[in-house]
């Protein structure tokens, strides 16, 4: 492989470029998921419910787009898809919420059996619904800010990309707010630092973690409907490959802060552009020192847990985080 070409601006562009678009999905979860752990309950079924979201918006791309609009909205079709992934998230972050609150189930394996779920469940519907066959839904077309995008690098970099990218980054600062500038927030994070006291001042315990957890389940599978609906244009089995338990890991890496839930992301994002590239780049160049594709593909996940070795104060984990709440305890 002509390692020069790497080092050219317009594929560091594109890797850029590529890599911003790839981490919106983890992006969505890991701020979905902080304001689920921030209420105190660790939900570990990321994975199932980004595979729901996916399945739940594409499907309903592909048919409002073929049934309802004859191929003649493949815009709009894609924005219910992305609503339709928001309400499937959502139904699993409240059957999340049903088990670890309501039943007080152990929040691990309840986790752990959403993920089954949401992966079964999807799985099985894809093949009822499509059989065997490849269908693909239009998408959304990018849109350029105007003055912005004439910017030299960063204009092509960061403003030139589909809607879901910019709603993504102004939900960063968005759920910032929400967390630490609301009531609303102030109450999420009580619950999850002391809700014993929190119950004591008047706020509803299990009120509150049932909001976190729907809210943190609709953003989740915001994430997978983005994935199918807006990039791949498509659904397969095993489509989320990973990406949820990247948020789970990325939200330790992130310490609950949604800033640097963006940072994480980007990293994650950026290597898996990366990576595609460099592949294709060896492909072509095959026979002068290729690269084994299996180091390729495990880079963005190597490098997502080199960043959960850099050090993490203990002190930043809600405290009570995975253990449920009984009214008179502590």
């Amino acid at each position: 492989m002509d390692w020069s070409t790497v080092l050219q601006w317009s594929f560091l562009i594109a890797v850029l470029t590529a890599g911003i678009r790839l981490a919106i999905p983890v992006l969505l979860a890991v701020l979905g998921e902080i304001i689920t752990e921030r209420a105190g309950v660790l939900n570990l079924g990321l994975e199932g419910i980004m595979a729901a979201g996916g399945f739940a918006g594409f499907a309903t791309a592909y048919f409002v787009e073929n049934k309802f609009l004859l191929g003649a909205g493949g815009e709009l079709s894609a924005w219910f898809g992305l609503l339709a992934g928001i309400l499937a998230g959502a139904l699993m972050g409240l059957l999340m919420a049903f088990l670890s609150i309501t039943l007080r189930a152990d929040q691990v394996i309840s986790g752990i059996t959403l993920v089954s779920f949401g992966v079964g469940i999807t799985d099985y519907l894809y093949r009822e619904t499509f059989s065997s066959m490849t269908v693909r839904v239009s998408g959304m077309q990018i849109y350029q800010v105007p003055l912005l995008s004439d910017i030299p690098v960063v204009g092509d970099i960061l403003f030139k990309n589909t809607p879901p990218v910019y709603l993504a980054i102004i939900l960063v600062v968005v759920v910032w707010w929400f967390l630490f500038k609301t009531v609303w927030g102030l109450n999420i994070r009580s619950v999850g630092e002391n809700p014993a006291a929190a119950d004591t001042s008047g706020v509803s315990v299990t009120s509150t973690r049932y909001l976190a957890t729907v809210i943190g389940g609709a953003l989740v599978g915001l994430g997978g409907a983005v994935l199918t609906v807006v990039q791949l244009k498509l659904y397969r089995e095993g489509i989320i490959s990973g990406r949820g338990w990247i948020a789970v890991a990325l939200v330790i890496f992130s310490r609950w802060q949604p800033n640097l839930a963006l940072v994480g992301s980007l990293l994650f994002g950026v290597a898996d552009s990366l990576q595609y590239r460099v592949q294709a780049l060896d492909q072509v160049g095959r026979g002068k020192g290729t690269i084994p594709y299996e180091f390729l593909l495990m880079l963005p996940y190597v490098l997502t847990i080199l960043a959960l070795l850099v050090r993490t104060r203990r002190d930043v984990t809600p405290s009570v985080l995975g253990r449920p709440y009984v009214k008179g305890s502590r």
